[in-house]
Formats: C-alpha cells, structure tokens, sequence
C-alpha cells in the first residue's frame, strides 16, 4: 500500500487546487488501482485450466498452479457463491484481495492489512477487475485469471514487479457494495452549523452544502471538527466509508462524492499509513465531521464536509 493515504480525495483535491474537473484514477495506491492505459477489454469466458485455492472465503488463500500454461483470455470462476446484493457498475466495492503473477511471486495483498475500498466498472481499476466482479454477489470469493491485455498492458507495472507479459491471479472476496445512496445518520445530534467563518447547510442523511465566509481564516494545520453525533457504532481502526463535499476559499467548483456517483473509503488507524480521518476513531458512524486542510504545494485551502457512512469488517475464515 502506498504510504499516501486517502488517494482518491488526495487526487480530487488536487484537480480542485488547478481547476480540472473531478480525477478519475487515484494518483497513488496498491497496484490493483493503477488503471492500464489502453489495454484492451475482453470479455470473461472459459474453462481453462486454472490455479487451484486454499482456504476458505475469509481467510487468506494459497494458490497452487497447473503444469499447464495460463490461459490467454480473461476467466473468471466463482469459488464460493455469495447470497449478499448484486455488485452493480458505479458502486464502491468492498473486498479482501490476493494478488500473484501466474507461478510466481505474490505482489500484493490486503489480508492483514485491511479492507480495499474501490469504485467498480468505472475504470478505476485494472479492466480484468471491471468485468469479473460486477453482477456478482457479496460474500463471493472469485479467482480472476488476468491476462497482460486486461491488466496493464504491455507496459506492465514495475513498481509492483509486473512485466507486460505476466498473468495475474486475483482471489477476491467481495465484503460488501455501497451505492449513491449511501449516507449519514440523519437524526445526527447537530453541535455546530459554523466553525471559522465556514457555514454548512444541508439536511443531515442528505448532501451538504460548504459556504467560506468572506474573510474567513485560512486554516494553519489540519483540524477535525465534529458537526454532528451520529447514533452508529463508534469507528475503531479499519475501512471506513464515507460521503464529502469540499468547501474552497477561492470560490472555485468543488469536488463531491455526491456529485461523482460514488461514495469514497478510508483506512483508518493504520500504524503504517496515516490518514487524514483518523482523529475520527472513537466518534460514532453516521456522524458528520468538518476537516480543515491548510494550504500547500498540491493546492488548497480546502474545508471538507465528510459523513461516517459506515464501516464494514472483513469475515473471519
């Protein structure tokens, strides 16, 4: 995982700071994240001869390869059926990943790490992962056969040691999805409705608004100020996924999960990788918070209306 944390609101932030619309790609992430730039998408078929996995859904898999070679064509096999909703195009998906080039080295993993949160059949992520998750169901465990042309490319990807000729298996267990729709808690108790010259508006369980008051202080450092108490479990470490509009002292257009279709997601307490929500382990979810960011090279300032939408955990094998 890179050591940027929060990389799609990062990336967003960024855009906001040069005035280009909302980024579609997080700029740095797990290599699962990096998109392949013109690699071209197939559709998932086949009974080719395929790795076999250990280990039940929830635990973290071993994968055992077959004499023969991989397959040339993207397949897909469901090893463990799931009951849960339908993963649909345009929601944030959440799952635990294993990733390992076809009879060698594992390049990436997020059991016993945490949760992976990442919007699905948007082209977000590589096109092997597009195709092979959407219309299946939570609770699935699914191995992915990725050949270089729905992985990325013939470039590959040298930070994660894949070159443009590796295979890529991927077992996947889907955790949970979350929609447009996803929101806070809307009977949050209300605390504040302004805090240094930045007004919210908007009903709670509903998008915000973020106005900066003429003359408002441009923040110093990064502050985290709770809005409203939400009724929801407390947050401890882990994925926490959430909704945010951001607020600007320049005026300029800001960013918006609402705005973008999709929630965003967070991983919270990490002892590796700081994130700007952290300071929100031990609030409630459903909870409204304001994030203050100062001024820096990557732009800004920005002020950020974020709803604790909610925290999912992965299954125990």
């Amino acid at each position: 995982m890179s050591s940027l944390s929060s990389a799609r609101l990062r990336t967003r932030l960024a855009a906001a700071a040069v005035g280009l619309a909302a980024l579609g790609t997080v700029a740095l992430a797990p290599p699962i994240a990096l998109g392949a730039t013109g690699a071209h998408v197939a559709s998932p078929r086949g009974t080719d001869a395929l790795p076999t996995v250990s280990g039940g859904y929830g635990t973290r898999p071993t994968l055992h390869f077959p004499k023969a070679g991989a397959p040339k064509s993207l397949v897909v096999k469901v090893l463990h059926a799931g009951s849960g909703p339908t993963v649909r195009k345009g929601e944030l998906l959440v799952c635990n990943y294993y990733g390992q080039i076809w009879g060698g080295k594992v390049f990436d993993t997020s059991f016993g790490r945490g949760l992976f949160g990442t919007p699905i059949g948007m082209g977000r992520v590589i096109p092997g992962w597009d195709l092979g998750l959407v219309g299946k169901h939570v609770g699935s465990r699914v191995l992915l056969s990725i050949p270089p042309k729905d992985g990325y490319g013939k470039s590959g990807n040298p930070s994660g040691g894949i070159t443009g000729t590796d295979t890529l298996e991927f077992v996947i267990d889907i955790v949970a999805v979350y929609s447009k729709a996803a929101h806070g808690d809307p009977h949050a108790t209300v605390l504040h409705r302004e805090v240094n010259g930045v007004k919210i508006g908007g009903k709670l369980g509903g998008q915000p608004t973020v106005t900066v008051a003429k003359g408002a202080p441009q923040p110093k450092s990064v502050s985290l100020t709770l809005l409203a108490r939400g009724h929801g479990p407390k947050i401890t470490p882990g994925l926490v996924v959430d909704q945010y509009v951001v607020g600007t002292w320049s005026g300029k257009a800001p960013p918006s999960t609402w705005a973008d279709g999709v929630p965003d997601s967070q991983l919270v307490g990490s002892t590796t990788q700081p994130d700007l929500l952290d300071k929100t382990i031990g609030m409630h979810l459903g909870s409204r918070v304001l994030l203050e960011i100062p001024k820096s090279s990557a732009g800004g300032p920005y002020a950020l209306v974020v709803d604790l939408v909610a925290e999912p955990h992965a299954p125990k094998g």
